[in-house]
């Protein structure tokens, strides 16, 4: 009986990652190879105006196989010139940023697998939800009740909308096409709030100052969870915020290593923390 069991989680596992690898494929079918809209200006700028060469490639649309056989095929490139910046030239190596604004499926798993609880009957909330990814991954391998994607890019918000259509995830999700500072009633009842690299590229230093103090004034239910890449005192370093952390949040200490043998990119696991609302 335990090894039918055992059998039929394995294949819904196996099941539930086959329909997030097919969700990619309709949105890589959907996006530039960048995966960034010309409606982003803002992040598009940053990016550019970084010191160190930066990449923006989406994890969860492509894996590291992928990217491989993209270099090949000559439409991406790991090099690129000291000098002026060009991708001709000597590798991306340590000073460089390949960046992500969603997570990659393993991380998915590893969120909902090992870093959260249960969450049967909860309300999870993905500030900025971009493609979705979070939400398609709560649904597939959690049974969170409700899960909300709070995105101000409406191209991103259609895209979505596309998918929970097409998947049938309508059950479950929904898609709010809004500035998350105007969402307090949302956070206020929210059970986990994720957030992914969420604002530093997408608004100017003092936008960003006001919507982690709109975060810290409205994510406070006792006990509700918060995970965060990166951490919120990296997220906040820099910034002129009056938030103090010791009061609101504790951070609560991961196992990175629930995948041993494995070949895993756990520098990007060691970048998701949790915290528990105090």
């Amino acid at each position: 009986m335990l090894e039918t069991i055992r059998d039929f989680d394995e294949f819904t596992q196996d099941n539930n990652d086959s329909i997030l690898k097919n969700i990619a494929e309709d949105l890589r079918n959907c996006l530039p190879l960048e995966t960034m809209l010309s409606s982003e200006r803002l992040a598009l700028q940053k990016i550019q105006q970084r010191p160190e060469p930066t990449v923006h490639v989406d994890a969860f649309l492509y894996d590291e196989d992928f990217i491989d056989s993209l270099c090949e095929e000559g439409k991406m490139s790991r090099n690129y010139c000291m000098v002026c910046g060009s991708h001709q030239t000597a590798p991306l190596g340590r000073h460089s940023r390949f960046i992500s604004h969603s997570f990659s499926l393993m991380e998915l798993k590893f969120i909902y697998h090992h870093v959260l609880p249960d969450l049967s009957g909860k309300l999870l909330v993905d500030v900025g939800s971009r493609l979705g990814t979070v939400i398609y991954g709560g649904y597939l391998y959690s049974s969170a009740l409700q899960l909300y994607g709070v995105e101000l890019n409406g191209d991103f918000c259609q895209l979505q909308e596309m998918i929970i259509k097409k998947y049938q995830f309508t059950d479950r999700i929904k898609v709010l096409h809004a500035d998350i500072c105007t969402q307090d009633a949302l956070l206020q009842n929210a059970d986990v709030v994720i957030m992914n690299n969420v604002f530093e590229y997408f608004l100017d230093e003092v936008e960003q100052a006001r919507a982690w103090e709109y975060i810290s004034h409205n994510v406070r239910k006792q006990g509700s969870l918060l995970v965060t890449v990166p951490s919120i005192e990296e997220s906040l370093s820099g910034l002129q915020v009056n938030i103090q952390l010791s009061p609101w949040v504790e951070e609560v200490p991961l196992n990175y290593d629930v995948y041993p043998g494995k070949d895993i990119d756990r520098e990007a696991l060691e970048q998701i923390h949790l915290y528990k609302i105090l």
